[in-house]
């Protein structure tokens, strides 16, 4: 699973948000990603939240793993789960490629736009 704990996100008409995570397996971190997408449209606000990536197959670690940014809507099928759903995760209710749970919400963003986001590998300072 990739998870980044704290995105911020905002904006006035034109918007952007940033976040860094890291890539667990096994109960390791083996790998450090960054997050960051741009929007317009008719949207105000300032959020913070976080969201963690759950790869359900090989194919998908693979795009992740191969790709020199992976845009999220050009990869693998990502089901968007809310919390209801969230907890009643079980292996024939998971059948797509990549779930992302969103968490932690805190602040307000509201609108309607188009979005565009990216996810790199990073090494992050020493």
């Amino acid at each position: 699973m990739l998870v980044f704990p704290s995105i911020t996100k905002g904006g006035f008409i034109v918007g952007g948000q940033y976040g860094v995570g890291a890539l667990r397996k096994g109960g390791k971190t083996v790998g450090y990603f960054n997050t960051v997408a741009g929007s317009w449209g008719l949207q105000a606000g300032i959020q913070k939240y976080g969201y963690a990536l759950f790869f359900m197959n090989k194919k998908a670690m693979t795009t992740l793993k191969n790709s020199k940014g992976w845009e999220l809507g050009t990869g693998p099928n990502i089901v968007i789960v809310d919390a209801g759903f969230a907890k009643s995760f079980t292996t024939t209710t998971l059948k797509d490629d990549v779930y992302a749970v969103i968490f932690d919400q805190k602040g307000l963003m509201a609108g309607i736009g188009l979005q565009g986001s990216k996810i790199s590998r990073i090494t992050p300072d020493k």
